[in-house]
This record gives structure tokens, sequence and C-alpha cells, in this order.
């Protein structure tokens, strides 16, 4: 373990801890989160205390199981894809791409679907939460992109076309108060299947070989560096518990309360760009 929380540094106002830090381990494995993304308009999850700012996202099983829930899970979509899907990758990609064109990476471990670290130019990455870009179907496992499939619930839904309303986390949208018992969900166009968004939705598991491929390149690195992450969700944490188990420092920025906090070497609680401006 590289520390308690009474170890822990806090840093508010230093700015070279950070950089000493990076200077330091040559072979970094970075995790990042949700507020690598907030500067691309796209909300996270949690408050500062780890907390949820609003409902819990759907469940596997709702989704699965409840065609209201579909209706209601894809009709916020629709209107919420609008914006999410023309997201723009902000500084904190940009620095991160930088530090691997350096060769300092040896893996960037992602828990965002928004796939902006690749539009930023990274590319070893792990999406370990997967890709809201494609929908997936659970009966013959074909995948089609997000847009084609925006296209088809536009089709089948012409009135939702116009609708707006608040931005949601990953690529949700607050529609509060509609009636989505006539929405129409597409079935998959190959074998009448039932469509999903290509990601892990909570109570569902992360492939075994993105756990695997994260777990190695973090036996292989010096280091761990999170960024913009609570861990608060298991799959996430347990690699920040593997690194301090493996006796290798953790530094992570972000903003509030980490369930990490007593595993860490540094904490520098900015902003991600401005912590990473000096990359």
């Amino acid at each position: 373990m590289s520390g308690t929380s009474s170890q822990a540094i806090v840093e508010h106002t230093c700015t070279t801890a950070l950089p000493e830090f990076v200077a330091a381990h040559r072979r970094l494995f970075v995790l990042t989160g949700a507020g690598c993304s907030t500067d691309s308009g796209i909300p996270d999850y949690r408050d500062a205390n780890g907390g949820w700012k609003r409902p819990q996202p759907v469940t596997y099983q709702a989704f699965v199981g409840e065609l209201a829930t579909r209706q209601r899970y894809w009709a916020r979509s629709l209107v919420g894809w609008r914006r999410f899907g023309g997201a723009q990758p902000n500084a904190t990609h940009h620095a991160l791409a930088r530090l691997e064109r350096q060769g300092r990476l040896t893996l960037l471990l992602t828990q965002n679907v928004d796939r902006l670290h690749q539009a930023a130019g990274s590319e070893n990455v792990v999406d370990l939460h997967g890709r809201l870009d494609q929908v997936r179907c659970l009966a013959c496992e074909r995948r089609m992109l997000r847009t084609e499939f925006q296209a088809a619930l536009l089709r089948l839904n012409p009135a939702w076309a116009d609708l707006d309303a608040a931005d949601a986390p990953d690529g949700d949208a607050d529609l509060d108060g509609q009636d989505f018992s006539r929405f129409q969900v597409p079935p998959c166009p190959h074998c009448a299947g039932l469509l999903k968004p290509d990601v892990v939705f909570f109570g569902e598991n992360v492939p075994r070989e993105r756990v695997d491929a994260g777990m190695q390149a973090l036996q292989d690195a010096d280091a761990m560096l999170v960024v913009g992450s609570s861990l608060m969700v298991y799959s996430g944490y347990r690699f920040a518990n593997a690194a301090a188990r493996a006796g290798k420092p953790i530094a992570a920025v972000n903003i509030g309360h980490t369930r990490a906090d007593p595993l860490l070497s540094l904490k520098v609680e900015q902003s991600c760009a401005q912590a990473l401006a000096f990359l």
C-alpha cells in the first residue's frame, strides 16, 4: 500500500507535485473517468462526496426485462445523442494523448463511453465500460453505428425529433413528464433481436478480456494515475486496489472524495485540464 488516508498528500495550490510524480515514473497506467469529459459538455454522475447527483442509471436487468424501460431509455437517448454525439475532445484528452506519444503510458483505461480519448489521438486505449457510438444486438451480436440507429429511431418517432431537454450523463436527456408508451424501439435489422447500446450497464459484468488487459498493463507500469474518477464503482476501484497491493504509487486528479483516498500517494484537487496543463 502506498499510503493511508492520513498520509495521502492533498494538493490545492502546489503546481509541481503532479509534474514531479509523472517525471519520476516513466511508465504510467492511467485510468480516467467522467471528470475528463465535463469540459466537453458531458455531465458527470457524482458530487464531490462521491454520491449520485441524480437517480442511478438504468440496470441491465430492467433494460432487458421491461419494454417500458427500453422505451424510456431510447426516447431520452434520441434527444441526448444530438449533443453527445457531437462532443469534441478537450484539453484533458489532448494532454493524455501527448503523454502517450511520449511513450509514457502502458495503457489508458477509461471508464468513459464517449470515445473522446481516441478522438484526441490516443491509440492504446481500453474502453472498460464499452462505447456509446455502437449498438449491439443481444441475439446475433452484430453491431451497428449509433448514428444509423439514431436515424431509425427518428423514422419511427418523428414527433420526438424537435424535443429538447437538459443533458444528462452519457447521452441521456432529462425528459420529465413525457409519455413514452407509444415510443417505438427498432429491432435488430438482421435478426429482429433486442438492441442495446454497446456499453456495460449496472448489473452487467465488464468483459473479462478488458479487465485482464488492464491488469497486465498495471503490472507493467511503475505507477498509476487516476484522472477524473471517484472510483466509486468497483470496476475501476479494483485497479487502484491492485496497484496498492503491488506497492505501486497512485496519484489522483479529482475534485472531492474518491473511494481510493486511503491508497493515494498524491491527490490533486483541481480540474483535470488545469492539473494536466503541464503536459
